[in-house]
């Protein structure tokens, strides 16, 4: 997945948690000389402009300081939205049942990308349906993966 270090996790955890938002995940996007750091939040109230404004200003100021990433970059704080990106096998596990769109690192059967049910986790692995097939994926098998919206 296109996360972030360990060494930015770390540093942003502490500071989203003390402001009593959950860390989604965060995304290190790099392209050319500039990159994108965007790190997803989310409270049981949702999130509003102003919460992630709030939270861009507490965590900007710790990235300038400790200076975990590398040239230039654009910092974006938002909520996961309805297609809520999924990082950890703790996300693939509390959204079971759901549909979700996938993008892998490499392909398997001829496709990166797919649509599928998320069964669940099975011990380390992701378990998905995809056409009729079963399918066990590592976290590190998997580029992107975020939810298929349902509107009812």
């Amino acid at each position: 997945m296109r996360k972030a270090s360990d060494k930015i996790w770390s540093l942003i955890q502490p500071v989203v948690e003390t402001m009593d938002y959950e860390l989604v995940g965060i995304e290190h996007l790099s392209q050319g000389r500039h990159s994108v750091l965007r790190v997803y939040i989310d409270h049981e109230n949702g999130i509003t402009v102003d919460d992630c404004a709030s939270v861009s200003h507490q965590i900007s100021g710790l990235l300038d300081v400790e200076e975990p990433v590398q040239g230039n970059y654009s910092l974006e704080v938002s909520s996961p939205g309805l297609d809520r990106p999924l990082f950890t096998l703790e996300h693939f596990k509390r959204f079971a049942g759901a549909t979700v769109q996938l993008r892998l690192h490499s392909p398997i059967e001829g496709r990166r990308k797919m649509t599928a049910t998320l069964n669940g986790v099975d011990g380390e692995q992701v378990e998905l349906e995809v056409d009729e097939q079963t399918l066990h994926l590592t976290l590190d098998d998997i580029d992107t993966a975020r939810l298929v919206p349902v509107f009812d």
